[in-house]
């Protein structure tokens, strides 16, 4: 059989934390998983996505560290209204990275900073 993507996963400081910011984009998670080591959610087309607490993941990878130097994952999501999603992300505590410009790609982006400090590109059509 060949590989297929199935999952795509986040190591998290804080599951509620994390959750909480997943939630303002979409995902629909139980407040009562805030507290479990490993979450998952199902996306459009099967695909899962998951939460791990760093705990979790040094229960079989003990000499893991968080990754220097950069992103750890890219994640972009298309939104009806950028600048109204940045604007309610950014008023609920979350850092802003880049406020909403009109790419020369065609489309309208921003990023902000989910707890563990990856960067969320949020984007729509010009």
């Amino acid at each position: 059989m060949t590989p297929k993507l199935d999952c795509i996963g986040l190591v998290v400081a804080d599951m509620g934390a994390s959750l909480a910011f997943y939630r303002r984009l979409g995902f629909d998670v139980p407040l009562e998983h805030d507290t479990e080591p490993h979450v998952e959610a199902a996306l459009p087309g099967g695909m899962r996505f998951t939460w791990d607490t760093v705990d979790t993941i040094r229960s079989f990878y003990p000499e893991w560290t968080k990754p220097t130097g950069g992103n750890n994952v890219g994640l972009a999501f298309r939104c009806e209204d950028v600048d109204k999603t940045y604007q309610e992300l950014v008023d609920a505590g979350y850092t802003g990275e880049k406020e909403p410009w009109d790419a020369f790609w065609g489309q309208r982006y921003a990023c902000v900073e989910d707890p563990d400090g990856n960067i969320v590109d949020l984007f729509a059509p010009l």
